[in-house]
């Protein structure tokens, strides 16, 4: 039986998976500290792919803010050698409702 980490090992599109995952995850700690404190808790880390990375957000007063934020995330972003080309923000569907 092989592990979670001997199949992503074993397996290069999953190792490449686990590497984006990775990479949203860094991206997310980057910036989060020019986030407001309020909205910190309301945004995710979503996909990284050759076309830029996606943030998801809760509503559209979050996603909002972050669009106003943009420059100053693409530039902490450049500044951590994590540059992307283009940050998309995409308000996630209310869920139980």
């Amino acid at each position: 039986m092989f592990s979670l980490q001997q199949a992503v090992t074993a397996s290069p599109v999953l190792a490449q998976v686990a590497e984006r995952v990775r990479r949203s995850q860094q991206m997310l700690q980057t910036i989060r500290p020019l986030l407001p404190p309020g909205l910190r808790a309301q945004v995710q880390a979503g996909p990284v792919d050759d076309n830029g990375w996606c943030l998801l957000v809760g509503n559209p007063a979050v996603g909002s803010k972050l669009k106003q934020l943009t420059p100053a995330l693409m530039a902490a972003l450049r500044q951590a050698n994590l540059g992307v080309p283009q940050l998309r923000i995409k308000v996630q569907a209310a869920r139980g409702r």
